[in-house]
């Protein structure tokens, strides 16, 4: 049955492909640019929105550009250098995701009559019984962005359309070679968009300019005096290059907690970044998880980390106790922590620290 679905066009090769898939499909396809970051970023600028528009051009669909620079600096930049400030290590793209590419994407399909919205994310959904929707990994385990979806709600599934997540990179390349998509060499960044370069502490900087002033004190557990830093937003929790300690006795020193609130980058051993539980907040669920009931599942604490097995204790006001099977490594504030049973994705939230 044809529908009318808008598609979140980023200018790269997977959302030229998710359009032109649904519209080869018979679906009445319109194509709809998020311009949200500066033109230095990789993605959603200006120059992105041509080559989108090349594309919408070449499958013969509408196509607009929205603007939402201002509140994407505000909803999503801003916070990300805030978060780093206060010693964790934020995910942008979740934010993202979920208030632009998704919110407000559906919003503007609704406007325009659209029963469904579209992006290139290598995510797919299914039907579980009695019709609710089931959020699944991509099936190209390189390529899975299910991770960056976990704050999706079953509401919103049913109106998502995920084109590409039976498809490997490859054939997806493939598919935009033979159409002749002006995007199908494009190359793609594993960056951050508005993060140039990786360059996390610029950024930071530049949004909010007093973390220049943010030096202190590279410190041990006990709170000995080993080093001094330039702020607490230029290190990440098992980091261990740029510390400026070699040749202290001991071996090397991995970034083990930053205390934001005294300017202190803890260090310590290899050994002292396992932990076997986490706290986590602004928890989210693609289903009703049974109350007070604990789950198991296994849960991802990075993009690229493999999920451990775990016992999941759902709490009060959005927050969950996770205990690992065995001790994880660097876990991150700030970062994000997904629960999985086998490819479905059950939740989420993000990492507050580690259980005492």
């Amino acid at each position: 049955m044809s529908a009318r679905i808008v598609v979140g066009m980023s200018g790269g090769v997977d959302s030229s492909v998710a359009a032109a898939l649904l519209a080869e499909s018979g679906h009445e396809v319109i194509g709809v640019t998020m311009h949200l970051a500066g033109s230095s970023s990789r993605c959603c600028s200006l120059d992105d929105a041509d080559d989108a528009r090349r594309v919408a051009a070449r499958l013969g669909i509408r196509f607009y550009v929205a603007n939402y620079k201002e509140r994407f600096r505000e909803e999503v930049m801003l916070p990300f250098a805030d978060a780093y400030l206060a010693g964790q290590t934020p995910i942008p793209c979740i934010a993202c995701n979920k208030r632009f590419k998704f919110d407000l994407l559906l919003a503007r399909a609704r406007a325009l009559g659209a029963d469904a919205v579209a992006t290139g994310h290598y995510a797919r959904i299914a039907t579980g019984p009695g019709g609710a929707p089931h959020l699944l990994r991509g099936v190209d385990p390189g390529k899975d962005q299910s991770y960056f979806l976990y704050n999706l709600s079953a509401e919103q599934l049913r109106r998502i359309r995920f084109p590409i997540g039976a498809l490997c990179k490859s054939e997806v390349r493939q598919r935009a070679r033979a159409l002749g998509l002006a995007t199908a060499e494009k190359p793609e960044s594993q960056e951050i968009c508005f993060v140039p370069q990786g360059n996390y502490a610029g950024v930071v900087e530049a949004l909010r300019p007093e973390a220049q002033h943010g030096a202190g004190d590279i410190v041990d557990r006990a709170g000995r005096r080993l080093g001094r830093h330039r702020g607490v937003h230029r290190y990440t929790v098992g980091q261990r290059r740029g510390l400026g300690l070699q040749g202290l006795p001991g071996g090397p020193r991995y970034v083990v907690a930053l205390d934001a609130a005294r300017r202190r980058v803890v260090v310590g051993g290899g050994d002292e970044l396992l932990v076997s539980g986490a706290q986590i907040g602004g928890v989210s669920w693609t289903f009703e998880p049974p109350a007070g009931a604990p789950l198991r599942a296994r849960v991802q604490i990075r993009h690229r980390h493999e999920a451990v097995a775990a016992r999941i204790e759902p709490g009060p006001g959005g927050t969950a106790k996770v205990h690992f099977a065995e001790p994880v490594r660097a876990l991150s504030p700030g970062q994000a922590a997904v629960f999985y049973d086998g490819e479905r994705l059950l939740g989420g939230g993000v990492i507050a620290g580690a259980l005492s």
